[in-house]
């Protein structure tokens, strides 16, 4: 892939042999920012975890105190007597078995999905569309529940889900280049405290093995995971 002359112009900025700390990295990852849009800044946080191994495959939710920076669409899938609840807490889309065939047919033009338990039969079968787009209602994230408006809510003020993936990376995104460098920072500190809250027992050896920070179309950063270790 050829690389851009403006990201050849930034790529000198970021020294690859150089642990960055999170206050470092959060205002330099704005400066190597080459998109025209407003880029959204992302963790990579490398974990010794074996994400085969059901006991290790860490994954959760966090509220990140500064938002995402990006509206998110949230599809809720419940029976009639909660729908006003759903859209009083500014659902996007209400429904259930409408949204059922719709996303048989392919669609999934939602970012988070919310159901309550009741139609989780019904939702199952969904799992083949759902599941590779990490859209499928889990309980572990909060996405199964009678609670609908708080569920609402919680992701629309920037409640965000991860998980680990085959090769051991958790990859999520924490902010936009827009915001300033503490607020990137901020972010990032939340979902790494999260993270090794969810340390698995079982997990030996080094946890935290290396994160990195990126906007879109930016070089990485390298962090340095010792400042994370209390």
């Amino acid at each position: 892939m050829a690389i851009t002359k403006k990201r050849k112009a930034v790529n000198p900025k970021v020294d690859s042999n150089k642990l960055y700390s999170l206050k470092e990295a959060s205002s330099l990852v704005k400066e190597v920012n080459i998109a025209k849009f407003d880029a959204s800044v992302d963790l990579h946080i490398r974990l010794g975890v074996d994400p085969k191994k059901a006991d290790q495959a860490v994954r959760g939710t966090v509220t990140l105190p500064h938002g995402t920076g990006k509206t998110k669409k949230v599809l809720v899938l419940c029976t009639p007597d909660k729908e006003n609840d759903a859209k009083g807490a500014g659902a996007d889309f209400v429904g259930l078995d409408e949204f059922i065939s719709k996303i048989e047919g392919g669609w999934t033009d939602v970012d988070v999905i919310i159901a309550t338990p009741s139609v989780m039969p019904k939702i199952g079968k969904l799992g083949k569309v759902l599941g590779p787009r990490n859209l499928m209602p889990n309980p572990k994230t909060g996405t199964v529940t009678n609670d609908v408006a708080a569920a609402v809510n919680e992701v629309k003020g920037g409640k965000i889900a991860f998980k680990v993936d085959k090769a051991g990376i958790v990859h999520a995104s924490i902010g936009r280049v827009s915001f300033n460098p503490d607020k990137i920072a901020e972010n990032s500190q939340e979902l790494i405290n999260a993270l090794i809250k969810l340390k698995p027992a079982t997990a030996k050896g080094t946890y935290l093995k290396g994160v990195s920070m990126a906007s879109s179309m930016s070089p990485g950063i390298t962090i340095d995971t010792k400042i994370f270790i209390h």
